[in-house]
Parts: structure tokens; C-alpha cells; sequence
């Protein structure tokens, strides 16, 4: 299986204003002058830019899209505003194309729900991870098992539904990357979202130092 159909929505999708995230992580980040971060999923570069201000001229900021639209709107957005602190590189999740210990904070906005790998995804957060560096996600879980049907389908997982996981699902698999120090900070109630029911959230946690992925 391919991701064609769901780069094509986002390529579409990066050529109008619509909001594509479902948290504001930013928010919760508590981003301080000189750190390197990273945003999965950025699309046209929001929170980047957002970011590269807060992190100064000693701070760096990489975005991170699986679509060439996004990320060439991104780099207009960076261009247009003159915004030199900042890259944003084209990969898919599973596979980063960032060294190992890189970041002070990864965030992410309604995301790694898309990935067909989240344990890749995660086990990335964790590779690029700095010791003591932290993560703020924001995503949606399922409030049960999506049937297959619908997670064998690409339009529907591209609308941030058919590739959510449940809850229990969603924290054993932050836990199976190395992660033990994370916290639930944010969560809604149960909502319709295509054809099942699911809840927004938002989780932040630490790499401990001793907490090194085997």
C-alpha cells in the first residue's frame, strides 16, 4: 500500500487556508532561546515559524512533511517573512532524515494517526531525541477498534480517522519506543469523526537520560 492519495489531499490541501491539526502543542512546548526542534507533519510551516522566533538566532527549527506541496509552501512562507533559522525537509516519519540525538523537543499536530507504522513513527521521536529532550504530540484515538474495512482505506485515513488506534493501543506504543516519563495533559470527550467515534489528546514527555531504546 502507497501513500499516493494521501499526498495528493495534502499537496491539494497546502494551497488553502483550511486548519489541518487538531492541538495546538505549541502551547504546551515551553520552547526557550537556543533549541533545536523539530515538527512532524508541518505542513505549511505554522508552528515552525512560530517556533523560530522563540528559539532565536542560536535555535534551529526543522519541519518535517511526507508532501512536496507542503513543504515547498512552507519554505515560501520561511522566505517570504525572511526566516533563515529554519529548514523543512521532505521524508516520511518512519524514517527521519535527522541524526540521532537532534532534538530538544519534537511536537506534532494530528499526525502520526496517518502513519500506517506507528511504532516507527515513535521509535523515531526517541532516535532523534536529545537525552532529557521532550515531546508534546497532539493526535486522536479511537474509542474502539476501527474495523479493517476502513483502515485499508486511504482516502479515509488521509480525513484523520481510519488510522486511529485506541487509547491503550496508542500509549503501549509510546512505551514499546523507549518512553517512560509521559503524561496525558489535554483530552476531549468522545466525538464522530467519519465513521467512528474518537477522542483528541495531547501528550508530553521526557528521554531520560538512563531511558536509552535497546
Amino acid at each position: 500500500m502507497d501513500f499516493i492519495e494521501i499526498k495528493n489531499r495534502y499537496n491539494e490541501l497546502s494551497k488553502n487556508d483550511c486548519c489541518l491539526s487538531c492541538g495546538e502543542t505549541i502551547n504546551f512546548s515551553n520552547v526557550a532561546d537556543g533549541e533545536i526542534c523539530v515538527d512532524l507533519g508541518c505542513g505549511r510551516g505554522t508552528e515552525v515559524l512560530k517556533l523560530s522566533e522563540k528559539v532565536g538566532n542560536n535555535g534551529f527549527i526543522y519541519g518535517i512533511d511526507i508532501s512536496e506541496g507542503m513543504i515547498e509552501t512552507a519554505k515560501r512562507n520561511a522566505k517570504k517573512f525572511n526566516i533563515t533559522n529554519v529548514d523543512f525537509i521532505k521524508c516520511e516519519l518512519e524514517n527521519i532524515n535527522l541524526p540521532e540525538k537532534t532534538a530538544d523537543l519534537v511536537i506534532s499536530n494530528c499526525t502520526i494517526n496517518h502513519s500506517l507504522n506507528k511504532q516507527k513513527v515513535w521509535n523515531e521521536i526517541h532516535r532523534i531525541l536529545k537525552p532529557n529532550g521532550r515531546f508534546v504530540i497532539s493526535d486522536i484515538y479511537s474509542t474502539e477498534i476501527v474495523p479493517e474495512i476502513y483502515k485499508n482505506d486511504l482516502h479515509a485515513v488521509a480525513e484523520c480517522w481510519a488510522g486511529a488506534v485506541t487509547k491503550a493501543e496508542y500509549i503501549t506504543t509510546i512505551k514499546n519506543a523507549g518512553f517512560t516519563n509521559f503524561e496525558i495533559i489535554e483530552e476531549s470527550k468522545p466525538y464522530t469523526k467519519g465513521k467512528i467515534e474518537v477522542c483528541s489528546f495531547t501528550i508530553k514527555g521526557t528521554k531520560t537520560k538512563c531511558n536509552c531504546k535497546k
